[in-house]
């Protein structure tokens, strides 16, 4: 016996992750949505669906009157929840319980707690879990923070009372970035949370960043489904995550489960729930909060137990006690999940981009992956909510295994219209350090101090990419002498089997012979001789290329009668200009466009509404100091003078 109808509120993802399980157990579905989510892939893929309000998430999604609402219309006997929506309105559905409805989640005395990071900490002191160093209460203004964070010792947290997903957060290494964090932090906890407290802790410099799963039933029964690695961060974010994880031994697994199990009973949890820890170098674990929710990285922990943890929430939430002992729970393999986003990884690892995804395709023809999205082709990336296009699992027998299938996956995943951050996720999957397992949440600015600029080809790569561009180009000539259905007219030139042409890439111009053999080119760049062979399907977005034996999957993302092209090779867009020798020859008489100052205006790398402006016309500004503040999906974002001048 389960229940007849489920409201989700939330959208994207999460909210077709509990659609999906829910018709697998014949329960009915209601989604709400925002008007500018109406055509989106969880309202089509719900029984029933309501508009709870305009765009901003405070007016829709957050906006608890009207769900409440859509919830006695719908006649709904349980509720899944949006992470962010507060402890009022979970009290609001207490009321509601008497009523016939049902939390799909802890009860509101859990969420309360653990949602409070001050709360929080005190608790798992007394559930003896470890935890970081760090001042217990809320911090009244910036000169308590100064002066909390000189006791504690620099670097310092500076972290909302009420946050998670790296908002309100900032790591403070002087006192004047304590009184800067103070200010982003409490903003960007009040317009994300509703809540501007904070608090201060020591930052544990270089750790690893490992959560453990946990289940709970109302019958006091608990367990811990392993670990996740989530330390490939970007602004305290997770990018790359895998279950399980190579640092740690099966003693540490053990303490940290035991633990985080401790703290789930120590405050009566009953359903999944993740405790994340910060890991040193010595394996010594700390207790950093407590995830009241299902997470984005849920699948990889589903993918090595074998349990599907919505089920297992809605179950839980009925009353039945768990099905497992801590004995059944398995590590069957190995699984890795990037979140692919639209993002620019190329600025700060990546700025939100916006547009409409005018081609769509997910690599769900390669072995073992699983896509979890809420989008479709056609969809719109918004400025008012979260950047994520999907995650993307894949499942091995082994590491190696799990993270070959992830490379051919981001090769074959077909995303158009705004820009994405496959190339840095797959930069980071094949770099030597992530192989090894040799990771700590600073990976990304110490492998790249410079920020992020791409796959750095080899010589025998750059080969190959202007082999296969070179290759590309003879196939569209020759494609576009051909007339289907009629011979051509009798005075056309002869068949053509060489051509001479020139290729440039980044700085480089490079010569390239062309030859035709049967359905393959053999190609010459640098004096050496290559064999490009494909079917040439040059309507179809992937195409599939063989060069000497090496088969390699790349996409042609665009094309001009000047001859500029750009090939996603190896995951990262090159730019190449693909000439014939004499026009490569007449291309230097060509006026070159100068390029435009923008040195004296200031322009947003990102589309986002600006929350406050610190100068006025007329006055003088320096190098570096703040003009402005941009909030882009619930982050705030300091924008600064490039030259002294004035405004």
């Amino acid at each position: 016996q389960t229940f007849e109808k489920l409201l989700i509120a939330n959208r994207g993802e999460i909210a077709c992750r509990v659609i999906k399980t829910c018709k697998k157990m014949g329960i009915k579905t209601v989604a709400i949505h925002s008007d500018v989510d109406a055509n989106a892939v969880h309202v089509k893929m719900a029984d029933e669906a309501v508009c709870v309000g305009p765009a901003p998430t405070s007016k829709s999604y957050l906006n608890m009157d009207d769900i409440m609402e859509v919830i006695k219309k719908t006649r709904a006997q349980a509720v899944s929840l949006n992470e962010s929506i507060c402890c009022s309105f979970i009290s609001s559905l207490s009321l509601q319980a008497s009523e016939g409805v049902t939390f799909i989640g802890p009860d509101t005395h859990a969420i309360q707690a653990m949602g409070d990071k001050i709360e929080s900490k005190l608790l798992a002191k007394n559930a003896k879990v470890n935890t970081i160093p760090g001042f217990d209460g809320v911090v009244k203004d910036a000169d308590e923070a100064v002066r909390i964070a000189r006791e504690i010792g620099y670097p310092v947290m500076i972290k909302a009372s009420a946050g998670g997903g790296g908002k309100g957060m900032r790591i403070a290494w002087d006192d004047e970035e304590t009184r800067e964090g103070f200010r982003f932090s409490s903003q960007e906890a009040a317009s994300s949370f509703g809540d501007d407290r904070l608090l201060i802790e020591k930052f544990i410099d270089n750790p690893r960043h490992i959560e453990i799963q946990v289940l709970a039933d109302k019958h006091g029964n608990a367990l811990w489904l392993n670990e996740r690695e989530c330390s490939i961060q970007r602004r305290n974010q997770k990018v790359v995550e895998e279950a399980p994880s190579t640092f740690l031994d099966p003693e540490t697994r053990r303490a940290m489960g035991e633990q985080a199990v401790a703290l789930a009973k120590a405050v009566k949890y009953s359903s999944a729930g993740t405790v994340e820890f910060l890991v040193d170098s010595s394996k010594n674990f700390y207790f950093l909060e407590m995830n009241t929710r299902l997470q984005v990285e849920h699948p990889v922990t589903e993918c090595i137990t074998g349990l599907d943890l919505v089920q297992e929430m809605i179950r839980v939430a009925k009353g039945y006690p768990l099905r497992h002992k801590q004995a059944d729970i398995p590590i069957n393999g190995w699984a890795v999940e990037c979140r692919v986003y639209a993002e620019d990884p190329y600025k700060s690892f990546g700025l939100p981009s916006i547009g409409k995804l005018s081609q769509y395709q997910e690599p769900l023809h390669v072995p073992s992956v699983r896509v979890d999205s809420g989008i479709q082709q056609g969809s719109d990336i918004s400025i008012y909510y979260d950047p994520m296009i999907s995650k993307l699992i894949t499942y091995g027998s082994n590491r190696a295994e799990a993270l070959k299938r992830m490379e051919e996956a981001l090769d074959n995943y077909v995303i158009r219209g705004v820009a994405h951050n496959i190339s840095l996720l797959r930069e980071v999957i094949i770099h030597p350090r992530f192989v090894q397992g040799d990771i700590s949440t600073k990976f990304l600015p110490e492998v790249y101090p410079d920020g992020f600029k791409g796959h750095k080809l080899t010589d025998l790569e750059r080969r190959e990419l202007l082999a296969t561009a070179a290759s590309l180009y003879v196939a569209e000539q020759l494609r576009s002498q051909r007339f289907l259905g009629t011979p051509r007219i009798p005075i056309a030139k002869s068949k053509q089997s060489s051509w001479e042409l020139s290729v440039r890439l980044g700085d480089g111009i490079y010569p390239v012979a062309v030859s035709k053999d049967g359905s393959s080119f053999s190609v010459e760049v640098d004096g050496m001789k290559l064999n490009v062979t494909s079917e040439w399907n040059l309507a179809s977005p992937l195409l599939s290329v063989t060069i000497d034996g090496t088969q390699r999957t790349i996409q042609r993302l665009s094309r001009n009668a000047s001859g500029d092209t750009s090939i996603q090779f190896l995951g990262t867009v090159y730019k190449l200009q693909i000439l014939t020798k004499v026009a490569a020859e007449l291309s230097k008489y060509m006026p070159e466009k100068a390029a435009e100052d923008t040195s004296s205006i200031l322009r947003s790398p990102m589309p986002g509404a600006v929350v406050a402006v610190s100068v006025k016309p007329g006055d003088m500004v320096s190098e570096g100091q703040e003009i402005c503040v941009i909030e882009a999906m619930k982050m705030q974002n300091s924008m600064i003078a490039a030259k002294t001048g004035k405004v």
